[in-house]
């Protein structure tokens, strides 16, 4: 009986992965060599289906990996999603370029800057182990972690990774938080660079 799943956490240099079940929550280990000969190799969110089989030491694993093809055809128009995706890469692109540009005239500390890139950097991070953590049913990261991630400067990363996994865009009590701390950052970098 063949499974559908999904992708998660594929290693393309050691050639390895997991898939997660459409229908389950616990995830099969899948290696290159379960792919057919001269296919291109996977990458992260991809839709397959395999069967079950095990590996040489007896444990569990995905075997006759096939991508899965889509039903449904590509429409010319992007969907509202891949729109919200690209909306939040410029924002966040715009606004650390503003944040650097102003380091480099002078108006605003190097630190400072760094803080913005870095915290970003963690806040993204976060936001995707989160989600992966919810689809696994694994111990999930604490919102107002996230939230002040996104207070301190962490903000831009943020946003790319509600958008770029689908994760804490529709909770109304998450998404007011989150909004909140972008302006109180926004407000705190005004009163930093002001005259």
């Amino acid at each position: 009986m063949r499974i559908k799943g999904r992708i998660t956490d594929w290693n393309d240099l050691r050639g390895f992965g997991f898939v997660l079940p459409l229908e389950g929550s616990k995830r099969v280990f899948v290696h290159v060599s379960a792919f057919p000969t001269g296919s291109r190799r996977p990458t992260d969110g991809e839709f397959v289906s395999y069967t079950l089989g095990t590996d040489e030491r007896g444990r569990q694993c995905a075997t006759q990996v096939t991508y899965a093809v889509r039903h449904a055809t590509r429409s010319a128009v992007p969907t509202q999603a891949s729109n919200a995706y690209l909306i939040a890469r410029c924002v966040a692109a715009v606004f650390l370029g503003v944040i650097v540009l102003l380091a480099i005239v002078g108006r605003l500390w190097w630190p400072v800057t760094c803080v913005y890139i870095l915290t970003s950097i963690a806040a993204y991070s976060a936001y995707k182990h989160d989600k992966e953590a919810a689809q696994v049913g694994a111990r999930r990261t604490n919102e107002w972690y996230l939230i002040t991630l996104g207070l301190i400067g962490g903000w831009p990363g943020g946003l790319v990774a509600r958008h770029r996994f689908r994760h804490k865009t529709r909770k109304v009590p998450f998404r007011l938080g989150y909004w909140l701390s972008v302006a109180f950052n926004v407000a705190g970098l005004a009163w930093l660079i002001a005259p």
